[in-house]
């Protein structure tokens, strides 16, 4: 949510991000709660073969603010659960990286942890709720289990709209052998209520801690001490101290276990789950902290030996924000210096012929040495997964990486901070084939000329719609060849999955910058990648057509479908670029600045009475008196969307029997509108004349950080202190469709909110 001003409340933000006991939990649970229904539901990617065999998680937990640059993880085609962790009892992920998350098919979830003095909420987590004045309590052999927790924690989740739960118990079991016992039911117990109320997807993971005689003792690998808590949950994180060895013993000991224990999935129970070698995951860290290898530039030795895609287990990466919190205090340091660092880690230094230092890797006493030759990635050990397809969640991308500096609406600057700002909730793909460099190819040439050196930024100097434009820029050496006057080239930007029987859309905003002498010819286009069965799919691909935006941006869009005899298959947007030089022996430098990429199932037949967005009324509720003057204006800024068809101009009906209908309507699930954000502006009502229109409105701030939908909470500090010398305010709501259009001001709403004049 970029906000203007800087020391925000809390109220802008997320309700109570975290519980310290399960009191508190309790005390949540006794008031009603809507569920937040701005945060996006979980949509699963396609799944082709390989990408079952090659899994990551991730482990992390961070601060943002609305008004400075903090960590964001931008690499989500690299792994498909991520983990928001604290120490706190309980950690329930910002909504902003819940939705970040499911933007690209990947599972957030929250945190239970028990550590330190938690053995007592650990016992109660199993037994239930106390209840005051309550009759005497059942005597049994053995420690009761009550299903309370459980649900109030699949309750959470499905209120919060996050996936399950990791759960990590670091504290003996006063209760030994019987009490770990209850715990591993009570696990499956969770479950059951995860899968009722959040959905078959949902997950509970236990982290490699007790053991099942109630000690506390890390395994680092799956064996008989910690296997009844793999059996009852959906995967098992080791703990990351491991020598080499380990997760090689880890497999054999998977596959010496029963079947009938990991694979039985024909019992009939809604939450049987088939285990793998990808359901554990051997833990990194990425801080090193006892990490074979050493962590930092060095944990892919210890990936290694974990091997995703021949030893077939999966990676459990902690503290993957080691490259921001190891840097942020050493002088100097800035966004831009963590961001190539981050890069590096990720998916490797931009220029191919950089050497990245590895520091030696620490080894234990009497611990052979282990080579591992040169610095690879973590992008080297995973499988790139794209997003859900269009046709079940409409693709967009600003190329956010989730923070900025300033706030663009169509490419006009309408916020410029100092410090720059932080939401999630604005992130989207960064164009998943321009990293860690562009791919580019000639085009239909097998031309024996060098290719052009292409390179990637984020800028954040402009934008069309967010906070930063995807830059990449093009360098290709003069050339006296015949054919050197005209050159063309495939520049690859973005992979998604597709499916057959569906037509899809495709919208693209860029702009150019090109040296003297040079003329651009840029045409957008999907080219096939892959298929389910390995091979390349064709692709029906229509003609583009243009338009030109205002401040130097072009739109263009094309629709695109699969052969009905392909299933699904893999495929690439770009561009295709044409480039004309007067002098062509001479070098050539351009680049192309991407805006937005939206991505969706293809518009109905102009039959179908289609609705068009808009927002109904809006409504400000003051959280005290509104007196002029005041410099203490806060409340709550609500509103009501809607659909509205074209005018209605009813056909010839003949006869009863006419089997035309006299409308028809859109059923698909398109039919109602569906927002990205909202960009909240203000303007003051003067002492005297008029209020100005909605074009001179001050932008105040976008929706975005606490998961609620059609809600802003209007906070003393984002309102400038000019507007508040007038008899009130003018508050405007502008809505940013789920594929990045913004609706005209005459389809948004406005509400005054005047003051008591003469007030003190």
């Amino acid at each position: 949510m970029p906000l203007r001003g800087t020391g925000h409340g809390k109220l802008v933000g997320d309700e109570a991000p975290y519980f310290e006991s399960l009191a508190e939990l309790d005390q949540w649970a006794s008031l009603p709660h809507e569920k937040l229904i701005a945060v996006m539901e979980y949509q699963a990617r396609p799944q082709f073969a390989e990408l079952l065999n090659r899994r990551g998680k991730l482990l992390g937990g961070y601060t943002e603010s609305p008004s400075g640059l903090c960590y964001t993880f931008n690499f989500w085609h690299l792994c498909d659960t991520f983990v928001y962790f604290s120490h706190h009892r309980i950690t329930i992920p910002p909504s902003g990286w819940i939705n970040a998350a499911h933007r690209q098919g990947v599972k957030m979830l929250g945190t239970l942890i028990f550590e330190g003095s938690g053995q007592g909420d650990c016992l109660q987590l199993i037994v239930g709720c106390p209840q005051a004045d309550a009759g005497p309590i059942l005597r049994t052999n053995s420690i009761p289990i009550s299903r309370h927790y459980a649900s109030v924690l699949a309750e959470l989740a499905r209120q919060r709209g996050f996936d399950g739960y990791l759960l990590n118990v670091e504290c003996p079991l006063r209760g030994g052998p019987e009490q770990a016992r209850a715990l591993a039911g009570w696990i499956l117990l969770l479950r059951s209520e995860l899968v009722t109320k959040v959905g078959p997807h949902a997950q509970a993971i236990w982290y490699d801690s007790v053991v099942f005689n109630g000690q506390m003792r890390w395994q680092d690998r799956l064996n008989s001490l910690n296997l009844p808590f793999f059996l009852s949950s959906d995967a098992f994180f080791t703990n990351y101290t491991w020598p080499p060895s380990f997760p090689a013993l880890t497999a054999q000991y998977f596959m010496s276990l029963d079947p009938a224990l990991i694979g039985d999935d024909a019992k009939g129970s809604p939450i049987s789950s088939v285990k793998s070698l990808q359901s554990i995951f051997t833990g990194v860290d990425v801080w090193g902290r006892g990490s074979h290898g050493g962590g930092g530039f060095g944990s892919y030795r210890a990936m290694t030996h974990i091997d995703p895609q021949s030893l077939g287990l999966s990676v459990a990466l902690f503290g993957q924000a080691w490259t921001w919190e190891s840097e942020q205090d050493k002088p100097g340091w800035n966004w831009d210096q963590w961001w190539e660092y981050e890069r590096k880690l990720w998916i490797g230094p931009a220029d191919p012929q950089e050497v990245v230092p590895v520091p030696d890797a620490p080894r234990r006493r009497g611990e052979p040495e282990c080579p591992h030759g040169a610095f690879k990635p973590v992008s080297s050990f995973f499988v790139h997964a794209t997003p859900p397809d269009p046709s079940k969640l409409v693709f967009y991308t600003s190329f956010s990486p989730g923070v900025g500096r300033s706030w663009f609406v169509e490419g006009v600057n309408i916020l410029q901070t100092e410090d720059g700002w932080t939401d999630v909730d604005k992130q989207g793909s960064l164009g998943n084939l321009v990293w860690p460099r562009p791919s580019v190819m000639w085009e239909n040439n097998d031309s024996p000329e060098p290719l052009p050196l292409a390179s990637s930024m984020l800028d954040m100097s402009d934008a069309w719609n967010g906070g930063n434009t995807l830059k990449v820029s093009i360098s290709c050496a003069g050339s006296t060849a015949d054919d050197a006057l005209f050159r063309c080239i495939w520049l690859p930007v973005q992979s998604l999955n597709v499916t057959s029987l569906v037509s899809y859309d495709v919208n693209i905003v860029y702009k150019t910058v090109a040296c003297e002498g040079i003329d651009l010819d840029l045409g957008l286009f999907i080219k096939p990648l892959m298929t389910s069965g390995g091979d390349l799919a064709e692709v029906n691909v229509g003609a583009s057509t243009q338009s030109y935006l205002k401040n130097g941006w072009t739109r263009q869009v094309l629709t695109f479908s699969l052969p009905s005899g392909t299933a699904n298959a893999s495929i690439g947007i770009g561009l295709i670029i044409g480039f004309v030089a007067e002098d062509p022996s001479q070098p050539i430098e351009f680049s192309v600045s991407f805006g937005q990429l939206a991505v969706h199932t293809s518009s109905l037949t102009a039959r179908v009475s289609k609705g068009t967005p808009g927002i109904l009324w809006a409504k400000f509720q003051s959280a005290k008196p509104l007196i002029s003057p005041s410099t203490g204006l806060s409340g709550v800024l609500t509103w009501e969307i809607v659909s509205f068809f074209p005018h209605l101009v009813l056909p010839v009906i003949t006869s009863p029997e006419d089997p035309n209908p006299a409308w028809i309507l859109d059923d698909t699930k398109e039919r109602y509108p569906s927002f990205l954000y909202f960009n909240i502006y203000v303007n003051p009502h003067p002492l005297s004349g008029d209020v100005a229109g909605a074009t001179a409105a001050i932008f105040i701030g976008t929706t975005g950080l606490d998961g609620r939908a059609n809600r802003f909470y209007v906070d003393s500090t984002i309102l400038p202190k000019d507007v508040m010398d007038g008899r009130g305010l003018r508050f405007y709501v502008q809505g940013v469709s789920d594929k990045g259009d913004v609706l005209p001001w005459e389809m948004c709403a406005h509400v005054d909110c005047m003051f008591e004049l003469g007030g003190n």
